[in-house]
C-alpha cells in the first residue's frame, strides 16, 4: 500500500489516465445527447489530457508532485478543446494549486488538492450546470474526502473516489432532462471516469508503458523540393518553445518577461511571450533561431522546441491555404477572429471583414493554443472573437486570458448564423468597445440558425421520431422534422420556421451536397417564398448538410 505519491508516480498516473481515455474515447463520443455526429467529447478530453501528458513526458525521478502537476496543468491549459476539455484543464489547474509546496502527497494533501480542483472547475463556468462532469467530479471528491482517516491508504482512497464517480455518473440523467430523454449519461463525466480509472491502475502498479502522446492530428508531410540550393530564405523560421526557468540561472520569481519580449521583437516579429509560474511560452518568427535559443537558454532549459522553415511552408501553402498569414498584419484598432469550417464559409467570413478564421467545427473544436496562434498573426489593440459554436466559447475565453498583447473580447456566438449576422453588421468606427460588443450581442439575438444533418441513432425528441440514417431539421437542441430525404428535411424545416416572414435567408450547402441539389433547392425556396431574398453559399462544411440562416 502506498502512503505518498511523488512526481514520477503522478506523471505515470496522468499517462495511464490519458491512455485509458484514448482507448475508450469513441464510447464517450457516442454518448452525445443530440442524434447527429457531433459527439466529440471523448476526442476533446483525450487531446486535452494528452497535452498535459506531453508536457510531463519523461519526468525525472527527483521532480516533486508540485512540479509535475504544474507542468501538466499548463499543458492542458494550452491544449484544452471544447467545454469538456476546458473544464478538465481547470480541474487539473485546481489540483496543481492544491499541491503547491508539496513534494510528495499523502492522502490528506491529495484530498485537499482534488477539492481545490472542484473550486477551480466551478469557477471557470459562468453558470454551472449540475448533472455534468462538474457534478460527477464534485460528488466523488466529497465522498472520498469524507472517508479520510488515519488508516486509509491512497489505493483505498482512489477506490472510493472512482466508485463514487461511477455512481454519480449513473445519477446524471436524473439531474438533466436532456440526458434522461436521450437515454444516456453525461459524456464529460464518463470521460473523467475513464481518466480516473487509468490513474488508479497506475497507482496500483499497472503502468502505461506503451502509450505515446498524440495531438490528434496526422504528421504533415513536408515537400522539401520547394526549397532547394537556389532558394532564398525570405520568411525566416517559425520558432516555438516552452522554457523552464531555473533558479540556478535567473531570478524565477521576478523574471523580466517584458525584457524578453523586447528582445524578441528586436530580432523577429509575430512575437508571443508569456509566463505561467516558472514556464515561459515563446513564439517568434526570426531569421536567426539559434540566436534566440542561445539567448533564452541563459535563463533556463527547453521543455519543448519546434522550428519550421516558413519560406518552405509558404511555397507549399501559398495557393492551398488562404487563412493563415506567415507574418503579422498591419496594425489595427480592432481585429476580428472567427471560427468556421468549410472553404466557402471561411471565405464568406473573410469577405465580411474577419481578419483571421480559425479552423473549427462541430466535430473538431480548436484548442486554446490554436486561438493564441491566430491572435499572434494580428497587430491589433482589441481582438473580437466569434466562436460560432457553443462548445467553443469556453476555449476562446481561456485563450483570451492567456494572450497578453491585445485586449481580447469573446462575443458568445453559438452558431454560424449568429457569427455571420454579428460580423456583417459590425461597426467599429465609434471606438467604443463596450458599445460595439453590445451591438454585436444584440445582432446575435435577432437571427435564427437552422440546420439539416443525418441522424446517427434512433431517438424520440420534441415529439419527433428520429430514425438512424434519416435527415433531421433542427434549431439548437430542438428537432422540428425527420425525413428520409435531405431536400425534404430542408423544405420542412424552412416551413416550420416560417421562412417567408424573414427578409433574407441564407442557404449554406455542406460538403456532401451535390451542386445540382443545392441549386434546385435554392430555386424551389425562392419560388415558394417570393418576398424573401434567398442567398446560396457553397459552404463546404462537414456534419451539416444545410445551414439555414434567417434574418
Amino acid at each position: 500500500m502506498s502512503s505518498t505519491i511523488n512526481g514520477v508516480l503522478f506523471a505515470e498516473m496522468i499517462k495511464a489516465g490519458a491512455r485509458n481515455l484514448s482507448e475508450n474515447k469513441q464510447i464517450v463520443n457516442e454518448l452525445n445527447v443530440f442524434p447527429i455526429p457531433d459527439g466529440d467529447t471523448g476526442d476533446n478530453m483525450s487531446m486535452t489530457i494528452d497535452s498535459g501528458f506531453s508536457a510531463i513526458n519523461g519526468a525525472s525521478g527527483d521532480e516533486s508532485i508540485e512540479s509535475v502537476s504544474s507542468s501538466a496543468a499548463k499543458g492542458m491549459l494550452l491544449g484544452a478543446r471544447g467545454n469538456s476539455g476546458v473544464i478538465l484543464s481547470r480541474i487539473f489547474a485546481g489540483i496543481s494549486k492544491g499541491l503547491s509546496g508539496v513534494d510528495e502527497a499523502d492522502v490528506s494533501s491529495l484530498g485537499a488538492a482534488l477539492s481545490s480542483g472542484v473550486d477551480e472547475a466551478y469557477g471557470a463556468v459562468s453558470v454551472p450546470v449540475e448533472g455534468t462532469i462538474l457534478t460527477v467530479y464534485k460528488d466523488a471528491v466529497e465522498y472520498a474526502n469524507s472517508h479520510i482517516d488515519e488508516g486509509i491508504s491512497l489505493e483505498e482512497y482512489f477506490d472510493l473516489f472512482t466508485d463514487e464517480l461511477k455512481r454519480s455518473l449513473d445519477r446524471t440523467p436524473s439531474l438533466l432532462a436532456v440526458l434522461r430523454e436521450a437515454g444516456v449519461v453525461d459524456s464529460g463525466g464518463a470521460g473523467f471516469v475513464y481518466i480516473a480509472e487509468g490513474m488508479k491502475n497506475a497507482l496500483n502498479g499497472s503502468y502505461a508503458d506503451d502509450y505515446h502522446h498524440t495531438d490528434g492530428t496526422t504528421a504533415k508531410k513536408v515537400d522539401i523540393s520547394s526549397f532547394n540550393a537556389d532558394s532564398e530564405l525570405k520568411y525566416g523560421y517559425c520558432t516555438e518553445f516552452l522554457l523552464q526557468l531555473l533558479n540556478s540561472k535567473t531570478d524565477t520569481k521576478n523574471f523580466d518577461i517584458d525584457g524578453l519580449t523586447a528582445y524578441l521583437n528586436a530580432v523577429g516579429d509575430s512575437v508571443v511571450a508569456f509566463i505561467e509560474g516558472t514556464i515561459v511560452k515563446v513564439h517568434v518568427h526570426t531569421l536567426a533561431p539559434g540566436d534566440v535559443l542561445n539567448h533564452c537558454q541563459q535563463y533556463g532549459e527547453f521543455l519543448t522546441l519546434k522550428i519550421e522553415n516558413m519560406t518552405l511552408q509558404h511555397n507549399e501553402t501559398i495557393i492551398r491555404n488562404r487563412f493563415e498569414a506567415p507574418v503579422k498584419k498591419p496594425h489595427k484598432k480592432y481585429a476580428i477572429v472567427s471560427v468556421a469550417s468549410g472553404e466557402g464559409i471561411k471565405n464568406t467570413f473573410l469577405s465580411l471583414g474577419a481578419d483571421c478564421v480559425v479552423d473549427g467545427s462541430q466535430s473538431m473544436n480548436p484548442s486554446a493554443s490554436d486561438f493564441v496562434k491566430a491572435f499572434e498573426t494580428l497587430d491589433a489593440e482589441t481582438i473580437l472573437v466569434f466562436p460560432n459554436n457553443g462548445n467553443i466559447v469556453l476555449t476562446a475565453k481561456q485563450a483570451s486570458e492567456l494572450y497578453k498583447d491585445a485586449d481580447v473580447r469573446v462575443i458568445p456566438s453559438k452558431t454560424i448564423g449568429e457569427g455571420y449576422s454579428a460580423i456583417s453588421m459590425l461597426d467599429t468606427s465609434s471606438g467604443d468597445t463596450e458599445q460595439i460588443i453590445a451591438d454585436a450581442i444584440d445582432a446575435i439575438s435577432g437571427v435564427v440558425t437552422g440546420a439539416v444533418s443525418k441522424a446517427v441513432r434512433d431517438t424520440e425528441k420534441d415529439g419527433v421520431s428520429v430514425k438512424a440514417g434519416d435527415y433531421i431539421g433542427f434549431v439548437g437542441e430542438t428537432i422540428y422534422t425527420d425525413s428520409a430525404k435531405r431536400r425534404d428535411a430542408a423544405l420542412e424545416l424552412t416551413s416550420s420556421l416560417d421562412a417567408g416572414s424573414y427578409d433574407v435567408v441564407l442557404l449554406i450547402c455542406g460538403a456532401e451536397v451535390p451542386s445540382e441539389e443545392g441549386e434546385a433547392l435554392y430555386k424551389e425556396l425562392s419560388e415558394k417564398y417570393k418576398r424573401t431574398e434567398f442567398i446560396m453559399i457553397d459552404g463546404g462544411q462537414p456534419i451539416f448538410d444545410y445551414i439555414i440562416i434567417l434574418e
